[in-house]
């Protein structure tokens, strides 16, 4: 069970959270083994069930966070890879592709903060550049655009297409974000 400034989270060690709390601040970390608080029996597989969701109700209800289990120093942390951010540049990668074919990037809007997204250039697989958009229709049918998704990160995306087959994008891929010259 990780608190954070703004949310809670439980879920099992395994890294699971890590990209979840990459730009949180988190207060406390607790291993859930407090098992008056579990469903019975426990699964040894549907620990969603049996553990999680009724730590996550008693929590809800005002349960005390420490009485979860013992506090812990840290969290299994999987490898999030680490943008490189200029005045005028940023560089990421694309670290998801979504069920639509869009491809989530690395990139996320404090990373583009000094960017003015009117006069960027969005450059991945060495194709001609194309630029951001305020949302997936912004842009005609079938083109590409970049833009501030849900999530808080760039995702690159075609109007009414899978921006993954159209520029066949994969995970890993870098893309840069450059600003324009007036």
């Amino acid at each position: 069970m990780v608190q954070t400034e703004r949310y809670g989270f439980i879920a099992p060690d395994n890294g699971l959270v890590s990209w979840a709390l990459a730009n949180e601040s988190v207060i406390r970390i607790h291993q859930i083994t407090n098992e008056s608080l579990f469903l019975r029996p426990v699964s040894q597989t549907f620990h969603g069930r049996d553990v999680f969701a009724p730590v996550a109700a008693r929590l809800s209800k005002g349960f005390p966070a420490r009485r979860v289990g013992p506090s812990l120093d840290d969290f299994v942390r999987l490898d999030w890879p680490k943008p490189r951010v200029r005045s005028s540049s940023a560089v990421g990668e694309i670290i998801y592709i979504d069920r639509f074919g869009n491809a989530i990037t690395n990139l996320n809007a404090p990373d583009l903060t000094t960017l003015d997204p009117a006069r960027c250039e969005i450059y991945v697989r060495g194709r001609r550049p194309f630029g951001m958009a305020a949302f997936y229709q912004a842009v005609s049918r079938g083109q590409p655009s970049a833009l501030l998704g849900s999530s808080g990160f760039l995702e690159i995306a075609v109007n009414g297409g899978s921006a993954s087959k159209s520029l066949r994008l994969k995970i890993g891929d870098p893309v840069t974000v450059r600003q324009r010259r007036p």
